[in-house]
């Protein structure tokens, strides 16, 4: 009988070892996670949108390695919406079905209304790099997004956090979750050294 091999988490799948001071540290790496905040382009001029795509090549002439990532900024709802929907064929209580539907329809509304909330993330990897050199990196990066006219700031470590739970369709709360998965169940007891 074969033994059973143990299961991978998806932190070590994934290939994250621990939250740095500028980033996240991988096996292939540390990441600097930087958010620019969307432009509406609807609200340009055809010269205007010129222009912006004529920066964002100038950042990725300058940085030819970035990284750039498009997300939803909040949860996206298709699992309750699909549930919801099962339940409304599956209920015969009239009442049940009226509520089951104004679920649907708030849900539908806050979609709605997130549905143009999103966020664009420019990621970079720092491999082999002393702790100075990636703090040089991170200045440098986010020095040249903010010269291209691109509003910018290097992401923090909730911010980071909140953006991997909501990728990986986890909470909308990511910020708030532990830095170790479980961590929140164990309290550390240290034991007084005897006499």
């Amino acid at each position: 009988m074969g033994i059973k091999k143990k299961g991978r988490s998806t932190q070590e799948l994934m290939g994250i070892q621990n939250f740095t001071r500028y980033g996240l540290a991988t096996s292939r790496g540390e990441l600097l996670f930087f958010l620019v905040s969307p432009t509406n382009i609807s609200v340009l001029s055809h010269t205007n949108i010129e222009i912006k795509i004529r920066h964002l090549m100038m950042v990725l002439s300058a940085i030819p390695d970035i990284e750039i990532t498009c997300t939803d900024s909040c949860e996206c709802f298709d699992d309750n919406q699909a549930y919801l929907q099962g339940r409304l064929h599956e209920e015969r209580n009239p009442q049940v079905r009226h509520l089951l539907e104004q679920d649907m329809d708030m849900l539908d509304r806050a979609q709605a209304e997130m549905a143009t909330a999103r966020q664009f993330l420019f990621i970079s990897r720092c491999k082999g790099m002393k702790s100075e050199q990636v703090f040089q990196a991170v200045n440098r990066i986010e020095k040249v997004i903010s010269e291209q006219g691109f509003e910018v700031r290097r992401m923090r470590k909730s911010d980071i956090k909140r953006f991997l739970a909501i990728y990986f369709d986890s909470s909308m709360n990511g910020d708030q979750l532990p830095d170790t998965d479980g961590g929140q169940f164990f309290e550390v007891y240290y034991d007084e050294p005897e006499d």
